[in-house]
């Protein structure tokens, strides 16, 4: 391991221990400090344009089915989302064998592939296997 992957692979094992899961800050020698959407704008280098995503959505069957054809290019069965959740393996597989020779194939990868990005990196959680279908509209304007 080289010195630099050595000291990165360090501080962030001395971060992890300061986490507090349960109010979702960091307890430092200074005080307690939280991550603030700022922090994640310089971090991820992702703008923050627009409105916020809060609150409830439509979760029903018919919202997820066209939105995940929309989007995906693929109909969600049954199995594959639950209480207006959408599951990311089923995500993933639709990620993992679009054949990217057409343009429309390209950004239903893309757009599959954020939505497992946000699923696995945006909103971290070690139990999570699937992503609120509030998110599947914000992927229409990938590529605007």
């Amino acid at each position: 391991m080289s010195r630099r992957n050595e000291r990165s692979f360090c501080t962030a094992e001395c971060i992890s221990r300061r986490w507090r899961p349960k109010t979702h800050t960091f307890h430092l020698s200074v005080g307690e400090v939280t991550v603030t959407l700022e922090d994640i704008t310089y971090i991820l280098g992702l703008p923050v344009n627009g409105e916020s995503v809060t609150g409830r959505t439509d979760s029903s069957h018919q919202f997820l089915v066209e939105n995940c054809i929309a989007y995906f290019g693929r109909e969600s069965g049954p199995q594959d989302h639950v209480l207006g959740k959408v599951n990311l393996a089923w995500v993933r597989r639709c990620r993992d064998t679009e054949p990217c020779d057409v343009q429309d194939s390209i950004e239903q990868y893309v757009r599959a592939h954020i939505f497992c990005v946000l699923g696995t990196v945006v909103f971290l959680d070690k139990f999570i296997t699937s992503l609120n279908s509030k998110f599947l509209p914000l992927l229409g304007s990938v590529f605007i």
